[in-house]
C-alpha cells in the first residue's frame, strides 16, 4: 500500500494552518532551512512574507527556487514537501501580513504581534512559490 497522498489530500493538508520549513540552496554548505508561516489554497501558489534583507531573500535571488516542507507533530505522522520556482514581490498588508498573523496567532495575539512588528512591515517582501514537485506520506494509511 502506498503512503503517498493523493493530489486532493496533499493540497488539503498543505492548506491547513501549520508551520513550514523552507529550504534554499546555499553555495559551499548545506541549504538554509528555516521555519515560516505561509498561506496556501488548493490548486494555487504558496506564499510567505519575510524581511527584504533576510538571508532567505539573498539566497533565493541566486537559486530562484526553494523547497517547503510541512509535517504533523504527532503520530501517525504525515508530511508534504513541495519544490518549485519562487518569485519575490511586494506584499499586500491586509492580505499577506495581517491575515497570516491572525491565522497563526488568533485575533488578539495577532493584533499585538502586528503592532510590535509594525516597523518591519515596510521592508518586507512576498515570496510566491509555484509547486512543481511534490512528495508526501500519510502514515494513517497503514491502519486502513
Amino acid at each position: 500500500m502506498s503512503l503517498a497522498m493523493t493530489r486532493a489530500e496533499r493540497e488539503t493538508f498543505l492548506a491547513e494552518t501549520r508551520v513550514a520549513v523552507v529550504s534554499i540552496p546555499e553555495a559551499g554548505r548545506g541549504p538554509l532551512a528555516v521555519p515560516v508561516w505561509y498561506s496556501y489554497e488548493p490548486g494555487g501558489d504558496i506564499c510567505f512574507v519575510t524581511g527584504g534583507e533576510s538571508k532567505k531573500v539573498r539566497l533565493l535571488r541566486v537559486a530562484g527556487r526553494l523547497t517547503l516542507s510541512v509535517q504533523t507533530e504527532t503520530a501517525p505522522y504525515c508530511y508534504v514537501s513541495v519544490e518549485g520556482p519562487a518569485t519575490i514581490g511586494r506584499p499586500d498588508f491586509e492580505r499577506d501580513v495581517r491575515r497570516t498573523a491572525l491565522r497563526y496567532l488568533g485575533e488578539q495575539m495577532g493584533e499585538t504581534y502586528l503592532r510590535a512588528t509594525a516597523s518591519q512591515h515596510e521592508n518586507s517582501v512576498l515570496i510566491t512559490v509555484r509547486p512543481r514537485h511534490w512528495l508526501s506520506a500519510d502514515y494513517r494509511k497503514w491502519g486502513s
